[in-house]
């Protein structure tokens, strides 16, 4: 195992090290291939800022520069490896350095540690995936909106206590779950301002007697502003992600409880919307089945990736200051999870592309007691006191004697005869433009 950290003495014990060091690295290695763009990223502004201060020349920087760049290249050409007996991402890519640029190699780690390395990757990363889940969930936004807009007058039966209640519609149930990922952008925005503060320069966690300029490294990785204090920035390990998972953990409810509806309104005993075969599942001993498995899934996922806050709670709940080795499993709670959630943002994109709703389901007499609340306004509007046009119409119903027409009348805003999409667009615009620009 190659470590830059490795005193010579303790080389003659390596033999006896094999199972610790197992053990300590675990999966580190498979989720800290996720951190190499933003190491090199972070690596590339720390290069430029000793520069600057005058701990690499010029010609020593740019020497580095054209090094990274190629490092980055073969990132992203899906080329770079951590080589078998490399420790960690920041050490393959120093030793890389090393190899090529030999004692310049070793200098790109002046001022910093590998704590504050991984507090710049993780921070960088989910900066970039958050981002990338806000312009998905942009999309599944606008699709429920054109939804919405496209089957406004469709009408639907809502449910209280799963038992028939009132006259909803599918523009706005549509709509709902629109409206429901604006609300999940605030947790978001959150995380993503708590993600926008750079770490590095904090080494350890306690500085550096090296004149750092932490403001430009600041405004070379596009942070927003910097962690101030050094012992705080190392605290912001664990905290970062358990923010991030809290915001995702909100759009995963959201999908979470529109796919339990999905699955309710796919069951036979429902019947109100479906989807072609090709994206449905059968059955090995029941050919009529058409069985709902992706939005199963789907829900499945996003109540796992709502546990995670709970997980990483749990993880880093009663540390105190400073670096601990239990950091190092925040990448595998958390990203696998980001990857969930992107997987499960697309797929419901993807089934939402090929809905078909049941047109006239309201006109089954099964549900003309929807109407009731309908029957009731009508005669208070007319003078009769509400209480009492309520108990008029509870004794239709006792005596099996109440009819409807079949009528609304919903036009303030919000219901039925008034979406308010426009306003929810706008709405959430504004938001995704603090996480997109």
């Amino acid at each position: 195992m190659t470590k830059l950290w490795e005193k010579e003495t303790v080389k003659q014990l390596s033999s006896l090290q094999s199972k610790i060091e197992t053990f300590t690295i675990g999966s580190d290695i498979q989720w800290d291939l996720y951190l190499a763009e933003a190491d090199v990223l972070g690596s590339l502004a720390h290069a430029e800022m000793l520069e600057s201060i005058n701990l690499l020349s010029n010609d020593e920087f740019l020497k580095l520069k054209e090094q990274l760049y190629i490092i980055l290249k073969s990132i992203k050409n899906g080329k770079f490896v951590i080589e078998e007996g490399v420790e960690d991402v920041h050490s393959q890519i120093e030793i890389i350095l090393t190899k090529e640029l030999g004692d310049i190699g070793k200098k790109i780690h002046s001022g910093r540690s590998r704590n504050d390395q991984s507090l710049v990757d993780i921070k960088l990363f989910i900066k970039k995936e958050l981002k990338e889940i806000a312009q998905e969930t942009k999309k599944l936004f606008e699709q429920l909106i054109s939804l919405s807009n496209q089957y406004k007058d469709d009408l639907v039966p809502g449910y209280t206590h799963m038992q028939i209640a009132m006259p909803s519609s599918f523009g706005l149930w549509f709509g709902a779950y629109a409206e429901s990922l604006s609300d999940d952008l605030e947790l978001l925005i959150a995380a993503y301002n708590v993600a926008n503060k750079n770490p590095l320069g904090s080494g350890a966690g306690y500085g550096s007697s090296f004149p750092l300029d932490r403001k430009k490294t600041t405004e070379l990785l596009e942070f927003e502003d910097l962690n101030y204090n050094v012992v705080y920035a190392q605290m912001t390990r664990g905290k970062t992600e358990k923010i991030a998972s809290i915001a995702i953990s909100g759009i995963a409810a959201t999908l979470s409880k529109f796919s339990m509806d999905i699955c309710l309104y796919m069951n036979q005993n429902f019947g109100f919307i479906t989807f072609p075969y090709e994206l449905t599942t059968g059955s090995s001993i029941m050919p009529h089945k058409k069985n709902p498995d992706a939005f199963e899934l789907i829900r499945a996922k996003c109540n796992r990736i709502q546990a995670l806050p709970n997980e990483l709670t749990l993880l880093i709940n009663n540390l105190p200051s400073g670096y601990h080795r239990d950091m190092q499993l925040t990448k595998e709670c958390l990203f696998p999870r980001i990857i969930d959630l992107k997987s499960c943002i697309n797929l419901m994109q993807l089934m939402l592309e090929h809905i078909s709703i049941k047109k006239d389901i309201l006109k089954d007499v099964m549900y003309q007691n929807l109407f009731t609340v309908e029957k009731v306004n009508e005669l208070t509007l007319s003078g009769i006191p509400f209480r009492d046009a309520y108990m008029q119409v509870a004794q239709l119903i006792i005596e099996e004697k109440f009819k409807t027409n079949f009528q609304l009348n919903h036009t303030h805003q919000g219901s039925i005869g008034d979406l308010c999409n426009a306003q929810i667009v706008e709405v959430f615009n504004k938001k995704i433009e603090k996480i997109l620009g």
